[in-house]
């Protein structure tokens, strides 16, 4: 924590360039953990669509399309929105 406190900015410069979660540890054992704003964001997103039944049935049902190979290639669903 105190190596942590001395080096803070240059701790979230590092957070903005790799994304990556930096653990804080106090006597050797984890105490916390800083993420950039954006993984902090990305995090609070899955937990809403985990926490969405509708969302998380329509993801499990395409998921087994493509393990079926029920897909349709990328040009032909783009096609379909243009009509």
């Amino acid at each position: 924590m105190s190596k942590a406190k001395n080096r803070l900015l240059a701790l979230i410069r590092e957070l903005e360039q790799n994304q990556e979660a930096i653990a804080l540890t106090r006597d050797g054992v984890s105490a916390a953990v800083l993420l950039s704003r954006e993984h902090f964001l990305g995090l609070g997103e899955t937990i809403e669509i985990l926490a969405d039944p509708k969302a998380m049935r329509s993801l499990k049902r395409s998921l087994k399309q493509v393990e079926r190979g029920e897909w349709l290639p990328h040009s032909e669903i783009f096609a379909q929105e243009s009509s």
